[in-house]
């Protein structure tokens, strides 16, 4: 995931009683990526809460706050049964892991010891370090859930420590309330942030009063923190044959931006450029008669790009309009950009890398 901001309806670690209602002015403000904890609303109304926010193009995270086993293993069946997109936090990644093997829920426990109600992380920045890295070599744990301003000691080296231990996305949750802290997670190398409390207290300096006007001014400081985000972003890049000389072009440009990510490219794409420059970290796919498209299809559903780049043939066979418009369904669907053209992917570079 790109560096993103991810609203939680929730006030002191509980699920707000009005959540239904306040989603209308968190989906006002522009808030895409939607969450809420296992503690405060019956079931019934978390399920309808994760419909509502896919309805609306958003995608549902369930963070786990109970600490006892039997709580935090029913949150994980009802992760499943909720369809959240993902499942954050949680203790017992041994035991829930297994649980999501079969499912589609993305899964990213809590690095560390965590205590109390509302949560506090205890440990050191090497032990929880350490945490962080025997989580993220489980198969089914894509990323992780660290709760750095819940911890009393050095954050910054926390959460660059837990950063560079994994390739996998950590989200920063837990007492963000300033730019300056945003700021911070991006510079450690996060994949995004969690805000609730603080926004519901009117904690941001905002344009206006309200909760829309807290989000439109959280998502401000989080494309301004964007620019500074140290994570990498993979990318696929895709051409169709004649437009591959094209995309060539556009990678000699951007070549010093590209390095510093991991670039996605189906079989053709992906060996024109890794002779252009063997530096590239490039994983190819099949190529797109092969499956390729729709091994990238599966990539973009399951949230494991930030980005697509398909330079496409206008003047090619219909046939390859299919996979394409496939492609950017899904695209759409997953709120994922998608560039055809070189300017357009000029922008993208210009606005996210």
């Amino acid at each position: 995931m790109a560096f993103d901001f991810i609203f939680m309806l929730t006030e002191d670690d509980r699920t707000i009683p009005d959540a239904r209602e306040r989603l209308q002015d968190v989906l006002a403000g522009g808030a895409r990526h939607i969450g809420f904890k296992d503690v405060g609303l019956p079931f019934e109304d978390l399920k309808g809460l994760a419909s509502e926010i896919r309805a609306a193009g958003g995608r549902a995270y369930l963070e786990v706050v109970s600490l006892d086993a039997e709580s935090e293993l029913r949150s994980a069946r009802a992760a499943i049964d909720l369809e959240v997109d993902c499942l954050l936090g949680g203790t017992r990644a041994e035991t829930v892991a297994p649980m999501l093997r079969a499912h589609p829920v993305r899964y990213f426990p809590f690095p560390g010891e965590i205590v109390s109600h509302p949560s506090i992380l205890k440990g050191t920045v090497e032990t929880i370090a350490d945490s962080a890295r025997r989580l993220a070599d489980l198969e089914t744990v894509h990323g992780l859930d660290l709760l750095a301003y819940r911890f009393d000691g050095d954050v910054p080296e926390l959460m660059k420590a837990v950063c560079a231990a994994t390739a996998k996305p950590v989200i920063v949750a837990g007492s963000i309330d300033t730019e300056e802290r945003i700021v911070a997670v991006a510079e450690a190398g996060a994949a995004g942030f969690t805000v609730g409390t603080a926004a519901f207290r009117g904690a941001f300096p905002a344009a206006g009063e309200g909760l829309v006007a807290q989000v439109q001014a959280i998502l401000a400081m989080t494309g301004r923190a964007r620019q500074r985000s140290s994570a990498p972003r993979k990318i696929a890049l895709v051409a169709h044959n004649n437009r591959k000389a094209q995309l060539l072009a556009w990678v000699r440009r951007h070549r010093e931006t590209l390095a510093r990510h991991s670039i996605v490219a189906t079989g053709g794409t992906g060996t024109m450029l890794g002779k252009e420059d063997p530096t590239l970290s490039i994983r190819r796919l099949q190529r797109g008669s092969h499956g390729g498209d729709q091994q990238l299809g599966a990539l973009v559903a399951t949230g494991e790009l930030d980005a697509v780049i398909f330079f496409a043939d206008p003047h090619g066979p219909a046939s390859l309009d299919f996979d394409l418009l496939a492609l950017m369904r899904l695209a759409i669907q997953h709120d994922i950009p998608i560039a055809c053209s070189p300017a357009a992917a000029d922008l993208f570079v210009a606005a996210s890398l």
